[in-house]
């Protein structure tokens, strides 16, 4: 799952993960992507930009009762929440600037991680 409320970037996200092999469904809006972490359903990793979200730290605060921290990569930006807030949650975090492959690379190492977890 992805969700960058910025058309450009999540299409460029998506496209390298896609290229790296993964199956990812993208949306620009949280209650897009809450639909789609509904029971049965979830997903490996949830790529989540707060950069031009209405309200960061409910998404913030709705992720921690859907999926577990380690499942979560967030993407931050100076004056949208505070580090701490994403660090103390559990989250895996990449703060800007970054490339597009920064978010990659994190990504993979996030999923090759969680399935360590599940061993």
């Amino acid at each position: 799952m992805l969700l960058v409320a910025d058309w450009q970037p999540r299409a460029l996200i998506r496209a390298q993960l896609i290229e790296e092999g993964f199956d990812v469904v993208a949306t620009n809006t949280w209650p897009m992507m809450r639909r789609h972490l509904r029971p049965g359903l979830k997903p490996r990793l949830a790529i989540v930009d707060l950069k031009n979200l209405p309200n960061p730290k409910d998404v913030l605060g709705d992720l921690r009762l859907l999926l577990e921290p380690h499942q979560v990569l967030v993407l931050t930006a100076s004056g949208t929440v505070p580090v701490e807030t994403v660090e103390s949650g559990g989250f895996r975090r990449l703060s800007r600037p970054f490339a597009i492959e920064d978010v990659v690379t994190k990504a993979v190492e996030a999923i090759a991680s969680t399935k360590d977890l599940d061993r």
